[in-house]
């Protein structure tokens, strides 16, 4: 499995291990090579895997690569990041937010 520092590479494949089986809140941003704003969030969701770690769990999911993932959670627009805790959604957030809009979702449920 890949892994960019603290963020993870999931597949579909892999998913279900690392997300839906985590024990720690996860964040997955549903991203894409040819996304704009996907690149300019991408160093703040890198920033956040370091600043959280041990207590955020970062992965990262190609939608062009991971289709089945992608759509069995709806995801239209991209970038997409969703919050799993316990195996489920728990929130999502949609398009290039500021770090502080993030950090607030991940405080309300560490």
């Amino acid at each position: 499995m890949a892994s960019n520092g603290k963020v993870h590479t999931v597949t579909d494949e892999t998913f279900e291990a690392q997300v839906k089986e985590s024990d720690t809140l996860t964040l997955v941003d549903f991203w894409a090579e040819w996304c704009g704003p996907c690149k300019m969030i991408a160093p703040t969701v890198d920033e956040l895997a370091h600043e959280y770690e041990g207590r955020l769990k970062v992965c990262k999911v190609d939608v062009d690569e991971n289709q089945r993932t992608a759509q069995q959670y709806a995801v239209r627009s991209i970038p997409s990041l969703l919050f799993f805790k316990d195996g489920k959604v728990v929130e999502t957030v949609v398009g290039a937010v500021r770090k502080q809009r993030l950090e607030e979702v991940i405080e309300a449920h560490i």
